[in-house]
């Protein structure tokens, strides 16, 4: 997919802000290079392990456990905010969790992360979600320097913890 915008980007930037629509189960093959992507970059290729078929079954299926928002040059989809909802008992209300964001490297600096992040907000504000949560690489600063341009905060009375592979099976084995 890399190849596929690399080969039809007309310009490295949006001139209107860009087309962003809901992904739906035919943009599993998109979706799937994007997060590759988010994993090549962060160095974790040997950790990814989804499919797209992994992406059909648990976000279009009976049961969705996430949506997406795609931001397209064209035909061209070169960018992907996937996000659930969330719930804050602290704060009494619903939200929307970003799991991953990505745009393509040729399109950073653009305006389209927070095109994505604008669209997730308007979405999470007209099904009653009041917040969005997500988290970023601890050595990821000019990820965190965007958040931050956008009014993100960090949460530093936070640390988010992690029960998976091993553990997981061990603690429901007992």
């Amino acid at each position: 997919m890399k190849d596929r915008m690399t080969m039809t980007a007309k310009h490295p930037y949006p001139v209107a802000p860009p087309h962003i629509r809901i992904a739906t189960a035919q943009d599993v093959d998109d979706i799937h290079a994007m997060l590759f992507e988010i994993a090549r970059a962060t160095g974790c290729e040997d950790k990814f392990k989804s499919k797209p078929e992994d992406l059909a079954r648990d976000g279009f299926g009976h049961r969705p456990a996430f949506e997406a928002l795609i931001a397209h040059d064209g035909d061209v989809p070169v960018g992907l905010c996937l996000y659930f909802p969330s719930y804050s008992t602290f704060r009494g209300k619903a939200g929307i969790y970003i799991q991953d964001l990505f745009v393509a490297p040729e399109y950073r600096g653009g305006g389209f992360a927070r095109h994505l992040i604008a669209k997730v907000a308007e979405r999470a504000r007209s099904q009653g979600g009041h917040y969005i949560r997500l988290s970023v690489d601890a050595g990821k600063i000019i990820g965190q320097r965007f958040y931050a341009r956008i009014g993100m905060r960090h949460a530093h009375d936070e640390r988010i913890h992690v029960l998976d592979g091993d553990a997981f099976d061990a603690l429901i084995d007992g």
